[in-house]
């Protein structure tokens, strides 16, 4: 007798006769006698008894069409047979039409879900075909029903689905000394130790495509001037044996010269070893210059992943205030200045500038005058973004200006905002840890559900029930997702588990990665943060000083929960600001069917980004730090600050470190600058002419804003999302 169904996503349920009865009754009215109720029961009875315990679906549908053509009425069973062929065929139209739908290179929001990848790419056709067929699978076979439910019912968002069943990681802050030093394997031939600027610059680029090759998400360089500094002197040591080539004359004693700094200097009036020296400065600056255009270059040309996606890369710099790494770290923002190509500004690597008071930030620090050059390239090239080491949150007991290697002790971020600091099971520190995985909970859904309880006190109450059973399933995926990932063998990461995460060099190729990995963190994101207020109080945080203490206490009892789920798991947990890109109209879109169109709410095709005041709401950009400081420490695993600022800010670098004043006085860990950048996109040329529609160089009507989407650029909104349009119609300045 059957007693359970397994149904064709994986799910066991009771096994129900009258579903038999129904689809029989569908085939008999199709034919010219008509239902018969008795044989239908007759039927259903037969199969229920004679069956197996537990049954498929195919399995029972085959029974019927067997006892169909056992009856008197074989015409049924036809019609029967036939309308299992067009249910079987409804099921694959949705797959048949959205696998045209990117044969064709169509726009939308499935083909456009990833601002950096091209779609309209063979490679990046078969990236989608993988992917979208790939996530049915997960939900399937990979998720617990409580996790499927959550998702199912638009209150959890698993990132990188898609990746889940290959186990590999989000991302990862690359020590690229042990690289540099090392070299190393990446599954077919293998790169040398570098031994001059210029293939140190190369080997950067490569271990960062690599490494993006074998994971999900971005790949950052934590302390690019400090790793790269050596190899300026090396080549300089280079350059002054050239010179003793060329003279017949011993200058070893020039090797390890005392340099304050490597600058290019005119040497009419120099003579003997003052001239020799300054003639190898200047050869040095020019190559370090070179390379850091090759790096450059090559971080916006060179693709990984199948060859459809520019390596999502981050590098961070500001701190090394040797000569060595000032000379790295002025030629790479001198390099961001020119552009690439015919004067474009170069989308990746996402820069980060350290800012550190005593080092990169105030007049009297060593490295200010390249703290003033990287606001003068921020205002025309976006990047660098500013992260402040000097927030509460990023500060390291172990910092010492007198340690060479202080880096170890400073916080780096990447990507949209990703930030690693934090360690239970090993060194506090940034370098040779990721974040594993993350998933964001739709906040909003959970205060719409809550909208209609009349007293507050009770509405925010059952708001914070309900938050509470979502964290706890977010967790428990998070975990699920972990013992799956660490099962993975080493030998599947050749680069990652021989060089970048810490503890990696223990590992043998056969050893599973369980005991590396519990050093990355799992992040439970949310956004939404706005509409969310707007819900459960009628206003937002940017408005209201009551919606900006509920805004705190939600975010603040997500960071009490993450610690507690680290005690009871035994993993690095952290609250993430969520960068919704391809989600931010997802959960929207869900919340409209369900709810409708309600102000302020689901009024619009995107809920706001993380903890963000909304894009359209004018404020201050003083206002703005006010309100979204405090929660830059309660979002250990990543978090923004970002203001629009208006006009050409070319011109304009004063305005950039006004911004990051801001991040100084209030804390903030994280911020970037937005402003106006025309782009032609038959030639490249940029400038800032507002409503620019014709280009002035070729004449050329192809205009676009270079703008970000997250934290990083896209060189053209082409390949935006249609909420992420609408969000970037409705940004406005803050002034």
């Amino acid at each position: 007798m059957i007693q359970t169904v397994i149904k064709r996503d994986g799910r066991v349920v009771g096994y129900n006769e009258e579903k038999i009865k129904a689809a029989i009754r569908k085939a008999m009215l199709q034919t010219e006698m008509g239902e018969d109720e008795t044989l239908i029961q007759k039927i259903a009875d037969r199969i229920g008894v004679t069956g197996k315990e537990r049954m498929t679906v195919e399995e029972i549908q085959d029974r019927v069409e067997v006892e169909l053509m056992k009856s008197p009425r074989k015409e049924v069973a036809k019609r029967y047979i036939a309308y299992r062929d067009q249910r079987s065929i409804a099921r694959r139209a949705k797959t048949r039409d959205m696998f045209l739908e990117i044969i064709e290179a169509k726009n939308n929001d499935i083909t456009r879900e990833n601002a950096n990848m091209n779609t309209d790419s063979p490679a990046g056709m078969m990236m989608k075909f993988a992917s979208e067929t790939t996530k049915p699978f997960v939900d399937d076979y990979l998720l617990s029903q409580e996790a499927r439910d959550a998702v199912r019912h638009g209150y959890l968002h698993i990132h990188d689905k898609d990746y889940y069943p290959t186990k590999s990681l989000t991302c990862v802050q690359h020590p690229l000394d042990r690289i540099l030093q090392y070299g190393f394997t990446a599954g077919h031939g293998e790169s040398r130790p570098a031994k001059r600027i210029e293939t140190a610059s190369i080997i950067g680029c490569i271990s960062l495509e690599t490494a993006q090759n074998e994971m999900h998400g971005g790949q950052a360089i934590p302390a690019f001037d400090f790793y790269l500094a050596p190899f300026v002197r090396s080549s300089f040591i280079e350059e002054i044996k050239n010179l003793e080539s060329l003279s017949g004359q011993d200058l070893s004693h020039l090797y390890n010269a005392a340099i304050d700094d490597f600058l290019k200097r005119d040497l009419n009036g120099l003579e003997g070893d003052a001239r020799m020296l300054q003639h190898a400065i200047n050869r040095t600056v020019s190559r370090v210059h070179q390379a850091m255009e090759a790096f450059i270059h090559n971080m916006n040309t060179i693709h990984s992943r199948g060859g459809n996606q520019v390596v999502f890369s981050s590098i961070n710099y500001g701190t090394d205030t040797s000569a060595e790494g000032r000379c790295i770290i002025r030629e790479l923002l001198q390099s961001t200045y020119e552009g690439v190509g015919n004067g474009a500004t170069a989308i990746f690597p996402i820069q980060i500038w350290k800012k550190k008071r005593g080092v990169s930030y105030l007049p009297e620090d060593r490295n200010y005058d390249l703290y003033q050059l990287a606001c003068k390239v921020t205002a025309r090239r976006f990047f660098p973004n500013f992260v402040n080491l000097d927030a509460t949150f990023n500060h390291h007991e172990k910092w010492d200006a007198n340690d060479p290697k202080r880096y170890q002790y400073e916080v780096a971020t990447m990507g949209c905002r990703t930030r690693v600091f934090e360690n239970r099971f090993g060194e506090k520190t940034s370098i040779g840890r990721g974040n594993i995985s993350f998933s964001t909970i739709n906040i909003v859904r959970i205060a719409i559900e809550c909208m209609n309880i009349v007293d507050q006190e009770e509405r925010i109450e059952r708001f914070f029930s309900k938050l509470d059973e979502i964290l706890e399933v977010a967790a428990r995926q998070l975990c699920d997702r972990f013992d799956f990932q660490k099962t993975a063998l080493a030998k599947q990461f050749p680069l990652l588990m021989t060089r970048l995460w810490n503890g990696a060099e223990n590992l043998k190729p056969d050893d599973t990665i369980e005991s590396v990995i519990n050093q990355g963190t799992l992040g439970i994101g949310f956004i939404g943060l706005a509409e969310c207020l707007v819900a459960l109080t009628g206003k937002h945080h940017g408005e209201s000083a009551e919606s900006q203490t509920l805004g705190i206490r939600i975010i603040s009892y997500m960071r009490s929960k993450v610690n507690e789920f680290a005690e009871r798991y035994q993993h690095n947990f952290s609250v993430l600001a969520t960068p919704a890109e391809g989600l931010s109209g997802k959960f929207t879109s869900k919340d409209r069917k369900t709810f409708g169109i309600i102000p302020g709410i689901t009024d619009k095709v995107y809920y706001t980004n993380s903890n963000h005041v909304p894009v359209y709401y004018k404020c201050s950009p003083r206002h703005k730090a006010k309100v979204e400081a405090p929660y830059h420490e309660l979002t250990g695993g990543g978090h923004i600050f970002y203001v629009e600022i208006d006009g050409d800010a070319t011109h304009n670098p004063q305005a950039i470190a006004d911004i990051v004043d801001l991040m100084d006085k209030h804390n903030i860990g994280y911020c970037s600058v937005n402003h106006n950048r025309n782009r032609c996109m038959s030639c490249g040329y940029e400038d800032a002419t507002e409503n620019l529609e014709e280009c002035p160089k070729c004449h050329s009507h192809a205009i676009d804003r270079l703008q970000r989407i997250t934290g990083y650029l896209v060189g053209t909104t082409d390949r935006w999302n249609s909420a992420k349009l609408a969000e970037l119609n409705d940004r406005v300045i803050h002034k």
